[in-house]
């Protein structure tokens, strides 16, 4: 059984245009693994300990789980163990830290969707929530963009994060930046919305006019857009079951599964005027699929 580290993982200089290809990968995958729903336990307020399995199709050999826990007053609070085995014969082959494959998955599952979903003519992106997960999305966003397009990236002011973001990217010479100080101000005119904000008590915009038609709006964390969830014209997810408790989730005017429009067997969008919502909680597919390719590569 090999340990393998954080550090291990990301000196192999694994590329964001490979963790979206890696995604795209597992998403066609889906229906040929095992996929049970995540387990959610909470052991007091809004810490828990999320339980991932997956056993990959039977080519693969592979079954393994991960545990994601957040557990408030920890530094970091958010941190992800994994484990991964031999489907055929039950050996533990690695025990990973699985906090780069968490934070690359979701950034490319987020960059995925937007390739995927967006408008033909969308050149205006948002986000809010700059952390991590957002330096992610963007990270793998730009690997797949077209580098002769320029587009214009709003950022929500929130102490010094904006202007961090705007310098991290600035050597991306197709990106203008700009920074915004107000909810409306971001969604207003927007083609694409990211949100990685990871609390939000209350709804983030409840001006239902201000988003465009064709925009595509994409919460990483689900939180603070239940009223869109009544009149975007067609709702995306990862899994079903994840969006399947949803309070409005029998009130979704359209539902599919993203995996169903990368096996080709629905559009993407129908026209340039509808609104869709991408909802990816993250599967423990990608996390598994990552953790196959990684430990193969670290083999060699």
């Amino acid at each position: 059984m090999r340990h393998i580290t954080n550090e291990d993982i990301i000196h192999l200089g694994i590329s964001p245009a490979e963790c979206v290809d890696w995604v795209k990968e597992a998403f066609c995958l889906k229906y040929d693994a095992q996929l049970p729903p995540k387990i959610s336990l909470h052991p007091q307020g809004n810490d828990f300990f999320n339980t991932m399995p997956c056993l990959l199709p039977q080519s693969y050999d592979r079954f393994g789980v991960k545990i994601v826990s957040r557990i408030a007053g920890k530094k970091p609070s958010l941190h992800s163990d994994l484990l991964l085995y031999q489907a055929s014969t039950g050996e533990l082959l690695s025990f990973m830290d699985a906090d780069w494959i968490t934070q690359m998955r979701t950034g490319a599952v987020a960059a995925l969707a937007i390739q995927t979903l967006q408008s033909s003519t969308a050149s205006t992106y948002a986000f809010v929530g700059l952390g991590s997960t957002a330096i992610a999305t963007m990270q793998c966003l730009l690997a797949i963009l077209p580098t002769a397009k320029p587009i214009t990236c709003k950022l929500l002011r929130y102490k010094q994060q904006a202007e961090q973001f705007t310098q991290l990217f600035a050597a991306h010479t197709q990106v203008h930046f700009e920074i915004v100080d107000s909810h409306e101000e971001l969604i207003q005119d927007s083609d694409v919305i990211v949100s990685a904000v990871t609390e939000m008590p209350s709804l983030f915009c409840e001006n239902n006019e201000l988003y465009k038609e064709g925009v595509l709006l994409v919460p990483i964390h689900t939180r603070g857009f239940q009223n869109c969830d009544l009149f975007f014209d067609h709702i995306f997810a990862d899994d079903t079951a994840h969006v399947s408790g949803f309070k409005y989730f029998n009130q979704f005017k359209q539902f599919n599964e993203l995996s169903e429009v990368l096996l080709h067997q629905i559009p993407a969008r129908l026209s340039d005027k509808e609104r869709i919502i991408a909802y990816n909680i993250g599967l423990g597919l990608h996390d598994i699929y990552f953790a196959h390719h990684i430990y193969e590569r670290l083999a060699r």
